[in-house]
């Protein structure tokens, strides 16, 4: 519906005055909140406020995939819709234990969108970008073909102590066997002009 094999380490970037890097004008470059590399092309944070925009902008985001059930904000469509980005939005319900429920199904769509390298650099998020999103960078690790241990830590890393057992439990028992596509490396596309947004 329209509206995080690459082991190395993760590298998180806090959102702080000392993670702010200034541009050539003197203009501020702030990642949004838990932004990361997950891969070439693939990016991983909470939810963008308007003061990371222009750090968004040198990204060069061809989508945006948007785990939460709640209207994209006006303020991001208009980003969205501004960049040339399409924002692609999977609404999985925020829940705490023991009432955990990642929809199987839900995750499977945004994997087709995610796997496909036409939509590349795509960034994922949900509110925080530590449950939601890291159960769906969780099932990418598996087709890259990580072992459990390697994706649990990555995900306790985003996740800290709010680390959620039936996030990992979803995380270990998905069948990433009937993927339609099963890459071990993405590699950034070139971006294109003409792109459109569908809400």
């Amino acid at each position: 519906m329209t509206l995080d094999s690459y082991a190395g380490d993760v590298h998180t970037v806090p959102q702080s005055e000392n993670s702010m890097e200034e541009r050539g004008g003197g203009e501020l470059f702030v990642p949004p909140l838990n932004f990361a590399m997950v891969d070439n092309g693939i990016f991983r944070s909470g939810f963008p406020e308007p003061v990371s925009f222009s750090f968004l902008q040198s990204l060069r985001l061809r989508s945006i995939i948007y785990l939460c059930p709640e209207a994209y904000p006006e303020v991001n469509r208009e980003f969205a819709k501004s960049n040339g980005i399409q924002v692609f939005q999977f609404g999985i319900e925020r829940c705490k234990e023991p009432f955990v429920n990642i929809p199987d199904e839900v995750i499977r769509e945004a994997l087709q969108v995610l796997l496909d390298t036409e939509n590349h650099p795509v960034l994922i998020h949900c509110k925080s970008g530590k449950h939601r999103t890291g159960c769906l960078v969780g099932c990418v690790r598996k087709i890259q073909r990580w072992c459990l241990s390697s994706i649990f830590d990555e995900y306790q890393r985003f996740a800290a102590a709010k680390a959620r057992i039936s996030d990992q439990r979803f995380m270990e028992l998905f069948d990433i066997s009937n993927l339609k596509h099963s890459p071990l490396h993405f590699s950034c596309s070139k971006r294109y002009n003409n792109n459109t947004i569908d809400y």
